[in-house]
């Protein structure tokens, strides 16, 4: 109650105010009172100083606070192709602010020029065909520069993985994230939802000879400078893989598999020193709006030499054990097995386990 009768005593005093405004400027123009004479040549030489002053000032704390940004942006891209795409972006930013200059400085620079004066006289100049072609064609050219290159740099980065490349397969759900590696054949085994158990949770096809020498980790670890293929699957809603130090990102469908593939470039211990954050890690992020617990998706990322890859590789566990790592079935005593075979326990038959 207090809330409402707080804006309606705002709101009634906004409507008093243009009211009182009004009652001014009728009382002036009853009394013959004209604006022409109100504003004089001196106030548009003022105004029109105010204008450049408020170029420079507006200019410089742009580029100040452009510069200040900085430290807030992401370190230099540790991908091959999140280089080029630096790039790109930069080549934009830097065209964009010429042009941004420059309008800000004819657009002020003329307020100043053509401010008002009792002696000058209007020169009326409807259009200008040469003029309006340039300011046309020449924005056009350019813009068509820059698609052109940026569908080129788009088509190398959605290429298809090289041969060679590592498989990883990256599982969302709600709300974590697995990655499998496809082991020494580089083949996932076939895997799928209805096969999912507490045991199998990424639903990996046991029987598949190719899901053998496959290893689930939730931890991503990847060797520097080698191509890496990223095949995504989610459960239950649409995720998206977003590794931002890496300039990567695709979406995590459920019922389909989607791939990206990129090759790092600079390993943690590199960019900790880069950076010059001892704390600093790579991190794979969510960003999709999944669920409740969204902001919490997320996973470390480490790339490694590939030597110290290999090593923590090996340490990792199989998806699927093999029989003689398994640990033997419990043995019962001499005594109740006797018991069981004439049937004294039950008092029913016992089939034998095979």
């Amino acid at each position: 109650m207090h809330t409402l009768l707080v804006w309606i005593v705002v709101i009634l005093a906004v409507i008093t105010i243009v009211r009182t405004i009004r009652i001014l400027e009728l009382v002036n123009e009853l009394g013959g009172e004209g604006h022409e004479d109100e504003i004089t040549e001196k106030d548009n030489n003022f105004n029109g100083k105010l204008l450049i002053w408020f170029l420079i000032v507006g200019l410089g704390g742009m580029i100040y606070f452009t510069i200040d940004a900085k430290k807030y942006l992401l370190p230099i891209a540790a991908s091959k192709h999140g280089v080029l795409t630096d790039a790109y972006l930069y080549q934009n930013f830097a065209m964009i602010g010429v042009v941004f200059i420059i309008t800000q400085i004819l657009l002020f620079g003329y307020g100043y020029k053509y401010r008002h004066k009792k002696a000058n006289k209007a020169y009326f100049y409807p259009d200008n065909h040469r003029l309006e072609f340039w300011w046309t064609v020449i924005p056009g050219i350019v813009l068509i520069g820059l698609i052109v290159y940026g569908l080129k740099l788009w088509n190398e980065i959605t290429a298809p993985a090289s041969k060679d490349s590592m498989v990883i397969e990256l599982y969302g759900k709600q709300f974590d994230w697995t990655a499998r590696y496809a082991g020494a054949d580089n083949k996932l085994g076939n895997s799928f939802f209805r096969w999912i158990t507490d045991e199998n949770q990424l639903g990996v096809d046991e029987k598949d000879l190719n899901s053998k020498d496959d290893k689930i980790t939730k931890e991503l670890h990847i060797p520097v400078n080698t191509p890496i293929e990223f095949k995504i699957h989610a459960r239950d809603v649409i995720h998206s893989v977003y590794l931002p130090h890496l300039r990567a990102q695709m979406n995590a469908v459920p019922g389909m598999t989607t791939e990206i593939a990129l090759t790092p470039t600079i390993t943690t211990a590199e960019m900790k020193k880069i950076t010059n954050n001892p704390k600093f890690d790579y991190v794979l992020l969510c960003n999709k709006i999944c669920g409740s617990a969204h902001y919490n998706m997320n996973m470390k990322v480490v790339i490694d030499t590939q030597e110290d890859f290999k090593k923590w590789y090996k340490e990792q566990s199989l998806v699927f054990q093999p029989a003689e790592q398994m640990p033997a079935p419990a043995t019962m005593p001499a005594d109740s097995s006797k018991k069981m075979a004439q049937g004294g326990l039950s008092g029913k038959k016992v089939v034998a386990a095979r």
